[in-house]
């Protein structure tokens, strides 16, 4: 546990490094630690540390994680590629999901979402760099799907998301961030209210927080290499 916790300082000692850099308030980028493909004892042991967030890909292994931690007051992120089939129990047991990208998810999500529960908070992901292999709204669909995302009941849109094409120069990597960072601004003066950016990871965090990230998803840097 010792080495999972002094991982979690380190990572967070970074964002805060990089905020200060940036002058971004104080404790205004959350770390989403990403479990992936790690055992739900990881999930407990950095939850011991003081980390309470957690992002999953996979539907069926966050459903399954989240009935073996139900003990413990996790905020669960849904942030992988979810299919009609599997938005029911996601919609009962997420707190955030990050890349919705269709009205129909959206919409069965906002239907689904059990009485008694705050609103889900969505993020629209958006294919940024205009990639054909990746999921994600295009930039010039990102204002009308979210007209209409924001509209459903049982639902908050909070904002955007992004997985942008790889790039290791700081300045490309900022390029990008900003184009996102751009959209949530044309989003909100057109009268949505949105407050979060997810985006970022370990191999760009620092760019995306110059660029306004609200939420970085952190995994390899916290639990190691997946199983």
């Amino acid at each position: 546990m010792k080495d999972l916790c002094a991982k979690l300082q380190i990572v967070g000692a970074d964002i805060l490094s990089v905020s200060n850099d940036e002058q971004r308030k104080q404790k205004s980028v959350q770390l989403l630690a990403v479990s992936k493909r790690h055992p739900a004892s990881s999930i407990r042991e950095a939850f011991a540390c003081g980390q309470t967030t957690f992002g999953e890909n996979y539907a069926q292994e966050m459903l399954e994680k989240a009935e073996q931690l139900s003990d413990l007051a996790i905020e669960w992120h849904f942030i992988g590629p979810l299919q009609s089939n599997k938005t029911r129990p996601i919609a009962a047991v997420a707190d955030w999901v990050h890349a919705v990208d269709r009205l129909k998810i959206a919409r069965r999500l906002s239907d689904q979402r059990p009485e008694g529960l705050p609103p889900l908070s969505l993020c629209l992901q958006v294919n940024i760099s205009e990639e054909e292999s990746k999921s994600g709204v295009l930039p010039h669909e990102v204002s009308a799907l979210a007209k209409e995302v924001a509209l459903l009941p049982n639902i908050k849109l909070r904002g955007l998301m992004t997985i942008p094409k790889a790039e290791t120069d700081f300045n490309k990597q900022r390029e990008i961030f900003a184009k996102l960072r751009g959209l949530q601004e044309e989003l909100i003066k057109e009268g949505m209210q949105l407050d979060t950016l997810s985006m970022g990871m370990s191999a760009d965090m620092p760019a995306a927080i110059a660029e306004g990230a609200t939420i970085v998803r952190i995994g390899t840097a916290i639990f190691g290499t997946r199983m």
